[in-house]
């Protein structure tokens, strides 16, 4: 392993195996690495002790389950309330697939789902309603450019890759 990152180029091409066939056995990786079955099993245990692989669940999409409509939502909070009271409140709204404190204009930034955009509204206004939000600004995403990834960033955090493209 690396110093800088922890992570080598062994556990880049696991991690890299296990988000291709995420349903994949411990023996057919160490089978396609031409690693022992112990040695793939103690670097899946150390990358999840280490909170560098944070799960092996499903890659839920939400257009399929029939929330189509995603946007990012920026609130601006009252400072009394708090940022853990409001991660708390907004952690109870479905819709509400991940919240962010961030630094800037807002306070938390938050990225949410519905069936349409009435929906979206209606979600909007149970996100206002939470004691603590001053303010809340929306923008509605209208196409996926990029899907969320890492492998690039673990290749590179395990010296497989060159420098960034300029």
């Amino acid at each position: 392993m690396t110093s800088e990152t922890g992570i080598d180029a062994l556990d880049a091409r696991l991690i890299d195996l296990l988000e291709a066939e995420p349903r994949i056995g411990v023996l057919e990786c160490s089978r396609r690495l031409g690693v022992a079955r112990g040695t793939v099993q103690a670097r899946l245990d150390k990358l999840a002790s280490r909170g560098v692989v944070r799960g092996f669940g499903p890659n839920v999409n939400p257009a399929a389950l029939g929330y189509p409509v995603m946007a990012f939502v920026t609130l601006e909070l009252r400072q009394a309330v708090g940022h853990e009271h409001m991660a708390r409140r907004l952690g109870r709204i479905p819709e509400v697939l991940e919240a962010h404190t961030v630094t800037g204009a807002g306070d938390m930034l938050c990225r949410i789902v519905a069936r349409t955009n009435a929906e979206l509204q209606g979600v909007i206004d149970r996100v206002l309603a939470s004691e603590g939000v001053l303010r809340a600004t929306t923008v509605i995403a209208l196409a996926e450019q990029i899907p969320y990834r890492t492998l690039p960033l673990v290749e590179q955090a395990a010296g497989e890759s060159g420098p960034p493209d300029k």
